[in-house]
């Protein structure tokens, strides 16, 4: 399993904003029904971008200033940072497939492999 950091107030600009990598943030609480639906997709997604984008959780009650910051309205909110952008997001439960073609992941994703003549 892939593992995914989590930020908070004091390493989000470590791990996110400084980050030569695209970052994939998901901003959930421990309350909220739809972010733990959300949970297995950014493991999918930290795992099948693995080396190339990374996946970064944050809380939202226990970072305040983060949410305050990035006007995180509604949780789950699904933020991408890529590095020189603006910063985009999106609201609510959405599969890997959906989150790929909102952020356009798939220029990000390692080739597969060639397939061998059998």
């Amino acid at each position: 399993m892939v593992d995914i950091k989590v930020a908070t107030d004091t390493n989000f600009e470590e791990l996110v904003l400084k980050s030569d990598r695209p970052v994939v943030v998901d901003f959930w609480a421990a309350w909220c029904g739809p972010c733990k639906m959300v949970a297995p997709e950014m493991e999918k997604l930290a795992e099948k971008y693995e080396g190339a984008v990374d996946v970064v959780k944050v809380d939202v009650d226990a970072n305040p200033r983060l949410s305050q910051a990035f006007n995180i309205m509604s949780i789950p909110t699904i933020a991408f940072f890529r590095p020189g952008q603006q910063p985009m997001g999106v609201v609510g439960f959405k599969p890997l497939e959906q989150l790929e073609q909102q952020f356009g992941l798939a220029q990000f994703a390692a080739p597969a492999p060639a397939a061998e003549n059998a």
